[in-house]
């Protein structure tokens, strides 16, 4: 990694292009703000820590990768505290066991092998599925409870309804800023709801605090939630991130992010972040695939935004819970949306040169996303790859649950080999009884 190439690329593109920058940072808040509210209401998390922390968090991985790599929530955690309302102990127990998993993992390099060793059509898969699991978690959980004219004047469906219409708008002329426009609009209206209900922010300097899990926070963070999250951030957050940085930015002027690399930074965030009550965070391929849709390109997006949230975490911390609570949910769901949309989209090049295997296999040292591979491969094999990854998403989606996904794709994946496994073991047996009648 070229640190010094990377914050060259950073500087300029920001210097050229910082309004699709900044806007492009923004992608990811629609995952993002309702995760770490609905964590911070519950005294589940400090929203000042986790605003200090993710910031850190932003800018370091904005500096050493050069991408708009995402410091977003671990969800399975979240889904799991929320529900049953973890203690601090709790849910810092779980994010510094996933952490000290991923870090084993990794420095004995089973991670790596892991990677290498998961078909292209699973990795596509994994892919899609997570942009499908956010486009239906935004219509279940934020946009299904609006009605046309409620819960208010700021946030309801004819709101989501123009941010529908202004987001198919913007696909037809990227250089918009959509997120920022979109951020800057709710902002005003919770700003007015705020204020409406005497619940401004104030000024509330940031009070460090060290969170000790108890024995007992060990058992109940590490077992009920921390298990589950495993093969998320192994699947989602580190080896579909990988490939998503390759598909997304070929021509990246620096190296692309490495399995190791991006699962030591997962490692190091939660070690660090999680002993002072930061909510637990990973990169994924959502937020990446967010932050691409809405503009960004380097990783100067996220250290404007991660200077953002450390700042506001500084001096407004706790006191920023009300605000947040009252940013409209319509113009979040939308962005989600949007960001699982963007994510689904890569499962168009499975069976192009935009896919690694293909274009390995071709002699390249990149791809060209949408290239026709001509003879490259048969009708056949364009359909076995297709239904392992349809398998994969299918699975995933439906059980919400990536391991399943993963092991149902990997299952149909093997299914296909079999007949070429049963003509090799043929061959292995006639060359064998052969070689004994020579004898």
């Amino acid at each position: 990694m070229n640190l010094r190439q990377t914050t060259a690329h950073n500087l300029s593109t920001f210097r050229h292009h910082y309004v699709s920058e900044i806007s492009g940072s923004l992608g990811d808040l629609g995952t993002f703000l309702p995760i770490a509210i609905a964590l911070a209401v519950n005294n589940t998390v400090s929203l000042s820590s986790t605003l200090i922390f993710s910031g850190i968090f932003n800018i370091l991985t904005g500096l050493f990768f050069g991408i708009p790599l995402p410091v977003q929530p671990m969800k399975a955690i979240a889904a799991v505290a929320i529900a049953r309302n973890f203690t601090n102990g709790a849910i810092a127990a779980a994010g510094l066991f996933v952490a000290a998993f991923i870090l084993l993992f990794t420095v004995t390099g089973l991670l790596t092998r892991f990677s290498n060793a998961i078909p292209i059509p699973i990795i596509k898969g994994i892919q899609c599925g997570a942009g499908l699991s956010l486009i239906i978690a935004s219509s279940n959980t934020l946009l299904s409870s609006l009605t046309w004219l409620s819960p208010s004047w700021a946030d309801n469906r004819l709101w989501a309804l123009f941010a529908f219409l202004s987001l198919f708008a913007t696909t037809a002329y990227r250089k918009v800023p959509y997120a920022l426009l979109v951020f800057l609009l709710g902002l005003l209206f919770a700003l007015i709801l705020a204020a409406q209900s005497f619940s401004l922010p104030s000024l509330t300097l940031w009070r460090p605090s060290v969170t000790i899990p108890s024995r007992h926070e060990w058992a109940i963070g590490s077992l009920d939630a921390g298990v589950g999250q495993i093969p998320l951030t192994t699947l989602n957050s580190i080896i579909a991130v990988v490939h998503l940085a390759q598909d997304l930015l070929p021509d990246h002027p620096s190296s692309p992010p490495s399995t190791t690399t991006i699962a030591l930074s997962v490692a190091g965030m939660n070690l660090l972040g999680c002993w002072f009550g930061a909510m637990p965070v990973c990169h994924g391929s959502g937020g990446l695939a967010a932050q691409y849709r809405f503009g960004a390109r380097s990783g100067a997006s996220v250290v404007f935004l991660g200077a953002f949230k450390l700042l506001v975490g500084l001096f407004f911390g706790e006191s920023l819970v009300e605000l947040l609570k009252r940013f409209p949910t319509a113009l979040l769901g939308v962005m989600v949306i949007a960001a699982g949309l963007e994510l689904v989209s890569v499962g168009e090049s499975l069976n192009t040169t935009g896919a690694r295997d293909i274009w390995k296999a071709a002699g390249r040292t990149n791809g060209l996303v949408g290239e026709e591979i001509g003879p490259m491969l048969t009708d056949v094999e364009r359909k076995r790859r297709w239904m392992v990854m349809m398998v994969t998403v299918g699975l995933l989606v439906g059980f919400k649950n990536d391991a399943v996904g993963f092991l149902a794709g990997l299952l149909c994946h093997w299914a296909f080999e079999i007949p070429a496994l049963v003509e090799g073991v043929k061959r292995w047996w006639a060359e064998r009884r052969g070689g004994v009648r020579l004898e």
